[in-house]
């Protein structure tokens, strides 16, 4: 089992920031991948960013690149999206993902293991 723990979410005006974090334990996780989805109400749940928990790879949607940056910290055993030049489309509840043999990064059904969601809403 994996324990999925998200912080961070809130309310900011476009073109700010902020920085979600995802507490990870149980399971040894050091052959994750870690993943941020997002969800907007009556749309589906959509990739946002992706990281191999072991080497650090990373991969991003094409609607965030350039703004967000997802990293982790060992030590810490928490991972990290940082948000800036935010947008009113980025209006989301943000869950963190994980899992052990993930083919397909961006697809949601790949991923066993979900915090509980934390909102993000960017005001205009």
């Amino acid at each position: 089992q994996v324990q999925l723990v998200e912080s961070g979410g809130g309310l900011v005006q476009a073109g700010g920031s902020l920085r979600l974090s995802c507490a990870v334990s149980g399971r040894t996780y050091s052959a994750a991948v870690m993943a941020w989805f997002r969800q907007a109400p009556g749309k589906e749940r959509e990739f946002v960013s992706g990281l191999s928990w072991s080497v650090g790879i990373t991969d991003y949607g094409d609607s965030v690149k350039g703004r967000f940056t997802i990293s982790r910290d060992i030590a810490k055993n928490t991972v990290y999206l940082e948000m800036n030049s935010l947008k009113p489309e980025d209006t989301a509840v943000y869950y963190c993902a994980a899992d052990f043999l993930v083919r397909r990064w961006a697809a949601a059904d790949e991923y066993k293991y979900w915090g509980q969601g934390t909102q993000v809403t960017v005001s205009s």
